[in-house]
């Protein structure tokens, strides 16, 4: 059969899309992994996929899997590009959708010049929803990795983050502690590690070691997290400039716990193509 796509980024996190209203797909993990393969497949950092919605108060759900295989509950690059694809594609004449996840339900905001604005569920900070192998919350948590004390703020935004403030992300030793913190025995679902620098009250540099991926050069999830960390540590304003590797995302969050994140940042078409499985 031929399946159809679209290829996409958000910040140089890179995307297969793929749409299950008009096609048929049985995935796993093997047939993820190929098409992953970037020399021999489409190549991505995770695949999307969008199906029909799950609910009334949906427009369509969506599901996000890791090149290795791993179905993963959030991504908010991929959040952007998949709203702008079914607009784009003409599967709704909305410019406001709502999108389910595995976890959570989001708004997006198709907006003009390949901007798209995400607004996520309020952050978790609970040792059970992130989730955290600890019995009672912690404004932060130590870490013992080789020797040395880390101390991260740990918290969900749709999934599990670990952001450590950095006095210089460019230089910040990421091959070496990301894989070790995305790892350590408090995060029995593995986390993403996010390195986070702030040069304003307005304005930080972040790099993200994505769980099951590796560092990337954007992370949505991460920025929301990063900002939000941020903000309870009383060193951010309410509206942040997060830098990236790709590119820049704006996060507001009025720093209750019960309130939305909103992010905005492009999401571009790459190309259009069809494989024979």
């Amino acid at each position: 059969m031929l399946l159809r796509f679209s290829k996409m980024h958000g910040l140089g996190n890179d995307f297969m899309v793929v749409d299950l209203l008009s096609q048929r797909l049985k995935l796993s993990t093997e047939l993820i992994q190929s098409l992953a393969n970037r020399h021999t497949g489409v190549g991505f950092d995770q695949l999307l996929i969008v199906e029909p919605p799950k609910s009334s108060q949906a427009d369509f759900f969506y599901r996000i899997f890791n090149a290795n295989g791993q179905e993963v509950e959030q991504c908010g690059n991929g959040a952007r590009c998949v709203a702008r694809f079914v607009v784009n594609h003409g599967f709704t004449a909305k410019r406001q959708i709502v999108m389910q996840t595995m976890n959570a339900s989001l708004t997006m905001h198709v907006m003009d010049h390949d901007q798209v604005q995400v607004t996520f569920n309020p952050p978790k900070f609970s040792p059970i929803d992130i989730p955290l192998n600890m019995s009672e919350q912690q404004a932060s948590y130590h870490l013992i990795i080789e020797q040395e004390s880390l101390k991260v703020q740990a918290l969900s935004v749709g999934n599990p983050h670990a952001v450590l403030f950095v006095d210089d992300a460019d230089t910040a030793d990421v091959a070496r502690f990301g894989p070790l913190i995305e790892s350590h025995s408090l995060f029995p679902e593995k986390v993403n590690a996010g390195f986070m620098q702030v040069m304003q009250r307005n304005e930080i540099k972040l790099r993200v070691f994505e769980r099951h991926v590796g560092e990337t050069n954007a992370c949505g999830s991460g920025a929301c997290a990063a900002v939000v960390a941020g903000i309870k540590s009383g060193v951010l304003d309410h509206e942040v400039r997060v830098h990236l590797r790709g590119g820049d995302l704006l996060v507001k969050w009025d720093g209750q716990d019960n309130s939305e994140i909103i992010q905005t940042g492009p999401a571009v078409w790459v190309f259009e193509g069809k494989i024979r499985l």
